[in-house]
């Protein structure tokens, strides 16, 4: 039972990733853990295969259809995967709680950016494209040690970071991230290779359901008010913020003894 409500909310990624260009697969996470009943490194682990095979998927379809730069995905995507790399690596020293905690956290930034992404301008026509290496750099670096640390891909700061860092207009922003996050979430999944036991059947299912979504997504998002759904979404992000750091504030309230190594990787449950 606790599967098939996983399933069913891996639909619901899929779909929303698919109208939305990105932020559902920050839920990925809160899914293995508080529906499918894993603990919180695991579940980590578990969602960087599901983001990143999903996110190329995406990307994949953003590249034929032209709404794609190479340029700017290789500016942000090898720093961003040393990033989740060394993250990963490090996270062996962290405890599953605080992982959780941060998620909460990461989450309630993601709303934060999803409701004033609206008010986001591309730039202008035949307007010189900036481009800032040194910030391109630190945020590909510091989006990939996020994704190193709570399992997300890091769509929602890559986007704004491509248009006003790398001056792409925002539906090609949204498909370079989708490659950029695909290179983050491998590397990440591969630091946490040795550190926990991944159950690949269920990654895999989760993964092609959450695909399908997503191509079904891609069908539909011209029906669907974006805007409305967008700000829907974000407040649901907030609401999904709130349970996490209240399952987790424990970290909060006694930050030493969160960090014992027995919290590391035990099951809300």
């Amino acid at each position: 039972m606790q599967h098939a409500i996983g399933y069913a909310f891996a639909a619901v990624i899929g779909l929303s990733l698919g109208i939305l260009g990105g932020g559902g697969s920050i839920l990925t996470v809160p899914i293995f853990v508080y529906a499918m009943g894993y603990a919180p490194k695991v579940a980590i682990a578990m969602s960087l295969p599901v983001v990143g095979a999903t996110s190329l998927v995406g990307a994949i379809g953003h590249w034929r259809a032209g709404s794609f730069d190479l340029r700017a995905a290789l500016a942000f995507g090898p720093i961003a995967m040393i990033g989740a790399l060394m993250a990963a690596r490090f996270s062996v020293h962290v405890a599953g709680l605080v992982q959780l905690a941060l998620l909460g956290l990461v989450m309630i930034v993601a709303a934060v950016v999803m409701l004033r992404g609206a008010r986001m301008e591309p730039p202008p026509a035949g307007a010189p494209r900036p481009r800032i290496p040194v910030l391109l750099a630190s945020t590909g670096l510091g989006v990939g040690i996020i994704t190193g640390l709570v399992g997300i891909g890091g769509g929602f700061l890559f986007v704004p970071a491509l248009v006003l860092l790398a001056g792409l207009p925002i539906k090609t922003a949204v498909g370079t991230s989708l490659l950029v996050i695909a290179m983050n979430t491998a590397a990440g999944a591969l630091g946490y290779q040795g550190q926990v036991s991944i159950p690949w059947t269920v990654v895999g299912v989760f993964t092609a359901i959450a695909i399908a979504g997503s191509l079904a997504g891609a069908r539909v998002v011209r029906y669907v008010p974006q805007g409305a759904l967008r700000r829907a979404f974000a407040y649901f992000l907030f609401a999904m913020a709130a349970f996490i750091l209240y399952q987790n504030r424990s970290v909060l309230v006694h930050p030493r003894s969160a960090l014992r190594p027995s919290s590391a990787g035990t099951s809300p449950r």
